[in-house]
């Protein structure tokens, strides 16, 4: 009768069910907060994630539990406004130049979602149909570096053409022309300015990507064109290489 008795009396604590249902919520919670990580397409912030996890999470008495404090605080500074404090005064330090040295008409600079922008118009730069940097480019450049050199960030150099076709032995078209010219100015930011290599990218788009009309010279002359951009941090895992 005893162990009857003792048999009938209900078992103290929770059922034995909930340590696995408690397990199984706690791998949905890790799933999810990685899958929330990822696709920020931020690698700095999917390390962050699983510090946040390391020895943070438990189950029954323990409780379940992921400390977010480490990862808010080691998320990257990246704010738009932040960025774009940097961004102003970067510009307004390429702007002072182009007045100094009445380049307001070929030079352009502005800031816009992928990062700081600085376009030159190709006669700055190269002759007509040529890839090879003007002596008078060439400083030109240099003093935009100086300017490079005040941030860490990543460089892309963009090579674009107008709709007319180019046939020659070394530009067989604008795809060769534009690349080619986009190249030279990265060889010459890295061999004579001084820019680390594993800052900078190219890419030549030929005539892809127009910013104004090809049907009148003026519009032709505009879609001719270099674009250095200074990329925010959140775009360097989006640009390839």
């Amino acid at each position: 009768m005893a162990r009857k008795r003792q048999s009938d009396e209900a078992k103290k604590g929770a059922p034995e069910w909930m340590a696995t249902y408690s397990d199984m919520m706690t791998l949905l919670l890790c799933f999810f907060v990685l899958l929330f990580a990822m696709s920020t397409i931020d690698i700095q912030k999917f390390q962050a994630v699983v510090q946040s996890m390391n020895g943070s999470l438990g189950v029954l008495d323990q409780g379940t539990t992921v400390n977010m404090e480490p990862l808010i605080n080691n998320f990257p500074n990246d704010s738009p406004s932040e960025t774009n404090e940097e961004f102003k005064q970067l510009k307004a330090e390429i702007e002072e130049f182009l007045e100094e040295n009445e380049l307001q008409g070929s030079v352009m600079v502005e800031i816009n979602e992928r990062g700081l922008l600085i376009r030159f118009m190709d006669k700055v730069l190269f002759d007509s149909g040529k890839a090879d940097l003007k002596p008078a480019a060439q400083q030109i450049i240099f003093k935009v570096s100086e300017i490079l050199k005040e941030t860490i960030n990543n460089i892309k150099i963009e090579g674009h053409t107008d709709n007319r076709p180019i046939r020659t032995q070394r530009f067989p078209s604008n795809w060769e022309l534009s690349s080619q010219r986009a190249s030279n100015v990265l060889h010459y930011l890295e061999e004579s300015c001084g820019i680390e290599k594993t800052r900078l990218s190219t890419s030549g788009y030929a005539d892809t990507r127009p910013i104004d009309t090809n049907e009148t010279v003026e519009g032709r002359q505009n879609n001719r064109r270099v674009d250095i951009i200074i990329l925010r941090s959140s775009m360097n895992a989006l640009e390839p290489n």
